[in-house]
């Protein structure tokens, strides 16, 4: 056994069954280790694909997403899903195979320093050496499954990748889980915050994700009849046609939200991670006890009033054990603002909009389908309007926030989730970033609808230079109007549809087929104005 068979049994003993990445010579021998070990290497267009898949693969499993590349530009491409998986907290390996160990640091082709390259993205940089793989696995993989959750490189010269393995896989992963609140008077306050408010309100958020139990947040809402909020990346950790949903905040329509939020006497946020966005953004005045893995990085202006900082699980267990309350939220006035804002965020027109194709698109695929979707104006409809009904089932990057991710994304939830229906729903901008993993998705066999809202712009681009009164310059995507896509992109089907009729036949026919099909919605985004910011 030599040290690219180690690291791939290290990998498989944690979980992991596939590794995205671009071949090169130097990456090689841990491929051929990886084909005779049974792990499968999925082939992707751009090493960026390649760690935005292994991110969105660590979310929905909760082992580490695995991802391979070469050194110099191999690593660098694959600095971008790696930095996404570092801010929005998903497990990873990421390898960068590199030089023969004597060439290391010489003025030589391809070389660059990749432990200063990854240091700032990561949570731990290792160097891999003849007599130390077995040691540095285990780290790894301890590191990037202790809260905060988050990427781990590690660098593999060539020759360390051939030589024989000087261990077995012997270690343990220890995973050091966060502990219990244990401080007495953190526990009393949180309890009398919660027995006092008489209009609290519950914000969910990304570290709500990682619960070993998530079934506890709605126990928790339904034992005090809280109403409940959720940042972009918490969307489904409770079903949002539950009576308490009060929708996502801080996307379209935010102002809508805002001002609700601040009609409260108190903001429980529960496993609110700030590095989705600030509390000072959205909270105003209105007092806030935070129950998350982590104090909360706040700003003086924040009025906190009261941490319970730890083990979520935990915390909720201990919470659900007090006494229930009341608070003075009535059914009408939570139904009337849902009505408001729901309705802001589908302004009238004759036109084909970008929210009435994310509606057709919501109701018909399956209620327990999966969502991978893209950063751009488009974003703020999606997490305001896609309504979520379960955990891990809508997928994009907020910490990041990377154009990039919606494709690969929705390549990896698919691996992951073969049994369940996948859609891809992105921005023209982000179609053309990431086009080339269509073919990684045919090559799967992977029935995955592709919908392209086609505005031609960059629209948030577009928006933020009208904002500020700039020229609409540099971010018009298509200048020509044509009529229909080609009839294929690398042999995956590509249809044209013009309006909400022919979005839902088409979609319905994609998700019964058995590879990709790329589905062009042309849209008027003009709404976008008003919804995306206001």
């Amino acid at each position: 056994m030599n040290n690219s068979d180690l690291i791939v049994k290290c990998l498989q003993q944690a979980g992991v069954t596939h590794g995205f990445g671009i071949p090169s010579g130097n990456v090689l021998p841990l491929i051929e280790s990886m084909r005779l070990g049974g792990m499968e290497f999925v082939l992707t267009a751009h090493e960026g694909s390649a760690s935005f898949a292994a991110d969105v693969m660590g979310r929905m499993t909760g082992k580490p997403g695995f991802c391979i590349a070469t050194l110099g530009p191999g690593a660098t491409n694959l600095a971008t899903g790696v930095g996404s998986a570092y801010l929005d907290r998903s497990p990873m390996i990421a390898i960068t195979c590199n030089l023969n160990t004597p060439q290391l640091g010489r003025r030589i082709q391809m070389w660059i320093d990749h432990h200063a390259l990854f240091a700032p993205i990561t949570k731990a940089s290792f160097a891999a050496t003849h007599d130390n793989v077995a040691e540095i696995m285990q780290k790894a993989l301890t590191i990037a499954l202790t809260e905060p959750m988050g990427p781990v490189h590690i660098d593999l010269p060539e020759d360390v990748s051939l030589a024989p393995a000087k261990d077995d896989v012997v270690r343990s992963i220890k995973i050091e889980l966060t502990p219990e609140e244990t401080n007495e008077n953190n526990l009393n306050n949180t309890n009398s915050l919660i027995s006092e408010a008489e209009r609290p309100l519950v914000v969910l958020g990304s570290s709500a994700m990682r619960m070993q139990k998530p079934e506890l947040l709605k126990a928790f809402v339904e034992h005090h009849e809280i109403p409940f909020l959720t940042s972009t990346m918490a969307k489904g950790m409770i079903d949002e046609d539950h009576r308490l949903s009060i929708g996502c905040i801080e996307r379209g329509r935010r102002q809508i939200q805002r001002k609700f939020i601040q009609s409260a006497d108190l903001i429980i946020g529960l496993g609110f991670d700030t590095i989705e966005v600030e509390y000072e953004a959205w909270i105003g005045n209105t007092p806030l006890l935070s129950i998350d893995i982590e104090d909360p990085d706040i700003a003086e202006s924040v009025n906190l009033v009261g941490t319970m900082t730890g083990n979520i699980t935990a915390s909720l267990e201990y919470l659900l054990r007090q006494k229930k309350t009341q608070n003075k939220w009535t059914k009408e006035e939570l139904a009337a603002h849902v009505s408001e804002f729901n309705k802001a965020l589908r302004p009238a027109s004759k036109n084909f909009t970008p929210h009435r194709a994310i509606d057709i698109v919501r109701e018909t695929v399956p209620k327990n389908g999966i969502i991978s979707y893209d950063v751009g104006a488009h974003t703020h409809q999606i997490a305001s309007q896609w309504k979520a009904h379960d955990p891990k089932t809508c997928h994009v990057t907020n910490g990041w926030s990377s154009m990039g991710i919606g494709l690969p994304g929705a390549i990896a939830a698919k691996i992951a989730r073969p049994d369940l229906p996948v859609i891809c729903l992105i921005g023209d901008g982000c179609f053309q970033m990431t086009v080339g993993e269509l073919a990684t998705a045919r090559r799967q066999r992977l029935a995955i609808p592709v919908v392209v809202l086609d505005d031609r712009w960059l629209s948030l681009i577009q928006i933020k230079q009208e904002k500020r009164q700039y020229a609409q310059y540099g971010s018009q995507v298509e200048m020509d109007h044509y009529e229909d896509p080609p009839a294929h992109y690398f042999g995956v089907p590509a249809i044209g549809v013009r309006d909400e009729a022919g979005l839902k036949e088409e979609l319905e026919k994609a998700l019964k087929a058995d590879g990709p099909t790329v589905i062009e919605a042309v849209v008027d985004a003009s709404h976008y104005l008003e919804t995306v910011f206001d």
